[in-house]
């Protein structure tokens, strides 16, 4: 049964650089997977691949049994594939109301905004405040709503805990391991604990290549792991 996600013998980068060689992974229908490495290792530039906002220089990138290796960005969204960067992933002088407006204009589900203030009650409580001016924890869970909004089948984490208060951090786990229940997760974090409680499966990347992968309970005991994110 081919992977949800089925990423072929994928090389990219910027420019002239090239960044990833050769990556080769599956991500299935449904279920957390870790992207780990240190920095520079080409986590980010593997999730904009995946969204379109690089291109694919080699390889093949299928999603739902469909090769969408050179469909635009918004294309990708529309089939169901939502992204939550690392950086700039809310309107700072948008109310969070509104943020939540924008991202449900192409839902039809009346409910869809009760639904992700649900899983995020914090965000009921900010519904007239720019988003500019949440915490960094706040603005996390606006950002994973927002693009929850879309009604992914797909959901991509680009560093979700960055820059969040420790005692936010377990919140956020808890809203991610019961969003990969339903849907199928990518997740880069620096955290590995709570990396690997979100994935059920781990990809280790080292300079653009695969170096390691497994279930992540075996990723985490592998003796290899910390050479690959040491600084």
């Amino acid at each position: 049964m081919p992977e949800f996600l089925d990423i072929k013998h994928l090389d990219a980068g910027y420019g002239r650089s090239q960044v990833l060689f050769d990556v080769t992974l599956g991500i299935p229908w449904r279920g957390g997977v870790a992207v780990l490495g240190r920095n520079g290792a080409g986590k980010t530039t593997l999730m904009k691949t995946i969204v379109g906002e690089l291109p694919a220089w080699k390889g093949e990138v299928a999603f739902d049994g469909r090769d969408i290796s050179r469909r635009a960005t918004q294309e990708r969204v529309r089939a169901g594939i939502g992204y939550v960067p690392q950086e700039h992933s809310v309107f700072a002088r948008l109310s969070v109301r509104d943020n939540l407006a924008v991202g449900s204009l192409a839902n039809k589900k009346a409910d869809a905004v009760d639904h992700v203030l649900t899983i995020f009650p914090k965000l009921g409580q900010r519904l007239d405040q720019p988003a500019g001016t949440l915490s960094g924890g706040e603005r996390k869970m606006l950002a994973i709503g927002r693009a929850m909004l879309g009604d992914p089948k797909l959901l991509l984490l680009d560093e979700p805990t960055e820059g969040v208060w420790i005692g936010v951090i377990e919140e956020i786990t808890e809203r991610l391991i019961e969003l990969a229940k339903s849907i199928a997760v990518i997740i880069v974090e620096q955290h590995l604990d709570l990396a690997l409680r979100v994935a059920d499966y781990a990809y280790v990347l080292d300079r653009g290549r695969v170096a390691l992968q497994g279930e992540a309970g075996e990723v985490r005991g592998n003796p290899e792991l910390m050479r690959y994110l040491a600084p």
